[in-house]
């Protein structure tokens, strides 16, 4: 599937804006079963940007910088994807739980992406006893890994509500856990939360996601969003498999990713530092356009 994806982020403020530093993380990052074909990044009023390597997990970061006063700011991403990855299937011959983190203990690998990383709590993924218990009913240590995982992840979608009211996006986990709600950044950090809990390495995965209308309706341009789901690290031969606890099904053809870290702190599509009074607005607006009636092209290797 090739994609036309358009991420614009307006920001008003209230009283002039002096200066402002910010660290975006807007470009898909290359990764099996997708892959670039042409990015750009547009800045009004303007400002200065330039590389910048990213602290945690895989990203692509640029840095911002606003030295002259402005009282808007306005970043468009625009990429053109295509995304060609199977569905993955479970199969008897796959690694158990117990066998992957395992592996993933000795795993020598010191690159962002070393399943070692991922195995243990971070900043805003804590331990949690009630949601490593919940979670644990699918996940048995002999139970193959891409069996306990897309078991879990439609649990998730059966037992919880999307509920975007519920939560704020530096919501803990355990408070989404007890009212059985919130959105896919909250049911991706309680599935974090309990494979790591079982020794599983697992990422968390940020990008898009295609959204189909309702029969016979037109497609709403800018209605997209971003989106969130987990990434499982199912031994060396499968490597990384993603699955959508929000949705209940495997990362495939209508996932994009941007990011990927141990949770929404290492890779927030923009966080830094802006110096100034009075209130902001932001509005975000994403489009994520399918092109259908184009060829793929065979992917360059990575």
């Amino acid at each position: 599937m090739r994609y036309a994806i358009r991420h614009v982020t307006q920001f008003d403020y209230a009283e002039p804006v002096a200066f402002a530093r910010c660290n975006l993380r807007l470009q898909p990052i290359e990764w099996p079963g997708q892959w670039v074909e042409r990015y750009q990044l547009n800045i009004l009023p303007g400002g200065r940007t330039a590389p910048a390597r990213a602290q945690a997990g895989l990203a692509h970061v640029t840095r911002l910088v606003l030295d002259q006063p402005t009282r808007e700011l306005t970043i468009e991403s625009l990429a053109d994807m295509v995304v060609d990855r199977p569905i993955p299937v479970p199969d008897a011959s796959d690694p158990t739980i117990a066998e992957a983190g395992r592996m993933a203990r000795d795993s020598r690998d010191l690159s962002p992406l070393s399943p070692a990383a991922y195995l243990y709590p971070s900043p805003r993924i804590p331990m949690n006893e009630a949601i490593a218990a919940w979670c644990a009913e699918d996940l048995s240590p002999d139970r193959g890994v891409l069996d306990a995982g897309i078991a879990l992840a439609q649990r998730i979608q059966r037992e919880f509500d999307f509920d975007p009211t519920a939560t704020l996006v530096d919501t803990p986990p355990a408070d989404a856990f007890a009212k059985r709600g919130g959105v896919c950044q909250d049911f991706a950090q309680i599935m974090l939360c309990g494979l790591r809990a079982a020794g599983l390495p697992a990422a968390y995965a940020s990008g898009y996601l295609r959204t189909l209308p309702p029969p016979g309706e037109a497609r709403l341009v800018g209605a997209d969003a971003t989106h969130a789901w987990v990434l499982i690290w199912a031994g060396p031969a499968l490597g990384w498999v993603g699955v959508d606890p929000t949705n209940g099904i495997w990362m495939a053809r209508d996932h994009v990713i941007v990011a990927i870290g141990r949770d929404y702190g290492d890779i927030a599509p923009i966080d830094g530092v802006v110096l100034g009074s009075g209130a902001q607005d932001m509005h975000v607006s994403v489009d994520v356009a399918p092109q259908e009636d184009l060829p793929i092209p065979a992917p360059t290797p990575i």
